[in-house]
């Protein structure tokens, strides 16, 4: 069961770009050790929102807390170290490496932020392994990241994400590009990873969402239309007319 603290809260999240207000005045709490899925249409400010969360975009008002520290302005390297990982909506991998230097990078990453520069290379194919085994890569390992199918490619980020420990993943369309199989496979990789992390997940596989959310949050607009457990979301009739097509 969930713990009751909030690992995250925002207050008043806004971000306008010009006259457009991508995000506005979003209060939001997510308790650790939580699977929560956030969905809406497109252009409902979602990927801004977790941007904001991440530090990849800036709020223009409203603050973002984490683990009870204020963070609003702070880097988004800085809200790694913390333990925040962001799987991008576009994959990231690079491009010209193997599937396991893409991992290691992120496991000397943390270490080195954890201060443990002493890592030696059979710890670190270790780590990386491990990865890389949770998402189902290990026999792709030596691959170029590059002429990878995408589903694996999204597959790796997560594994790069996961290389880093979190203590919050934050999954950006993670199906997007992965077969049924692969689907089913994730369905279950996320479930490990809840177990060990809060998870914060944006998804337009409503078979997903319902299968992994313990809690939803419907954005429209840039802003929270409703929140609530699965079965709460599919009654609620705004949700229906705006987002689920009812």
């Amino acid at each position: 069961m969930a713990a009751v603290t909030p690992l995250l809260v925002t207050a008043g999240l806004s971000r306008a770009f010009g006259g457009l207000r991508a995000v506005d005045q979003v209060d939001f709490a997510l308790p650790e050790g939580e699977t929560h899925a956030i969905i809406g249409p497109n252009g409902a400010g979602k990927t801004t929102f977790v941007s904001l969360i991440c530090g990849r975009v800036a709020p223009s008002s409203g603050s973002v807390v984490f683990d009870g520290r204020e963070i609003s302005r702070m880097p988004a390297h800085r809200r790694v170290r913390l333990g925040i990982a962001y799987t991008f909506q576009i994959t990231s991998v690079f491009a010209n490496l193997t599937a396991f230097d893409n991992v290691a990078l992120a496991v000397q990453r943390r270490l080195i932020d954890d201060h443990a520069r002493g890592l030696s290379a059979r710890a670190l194919t270790e780590h990386g392994m491990d990865a890389l085994t949770k998402v189902g890569l290990a026999g792709h390992a030596g691959k170029i990241a590059g002429t990878m199918s995408y589903g694996h490619q999204r597959l790796l980020e997560v594994a790069m994400g996961l290389a880093l420990k979190p203590r919050l993943l934050i999954l950006d369309e993670p199906t997007q590009g992965l077969s049924d199989g692969e689907i089913e496979n994730f369905i279950g990789l996320v479930r490990q990873i809840g177990a060990e992390a809060t998870v914060l997940l944006i998804e337009h596989n409503m078979d997903v969402v319902m299968a992994l959310a313990e809690r939803i949050t419907v954005m429209e607009q840039g802003r929270i239309l409703a929140q609530g457990a699965p079965a709460e979301i599919r009654a609620n009739k705004a949700v229906q007319q705006a987002y689920l097509g009812g």
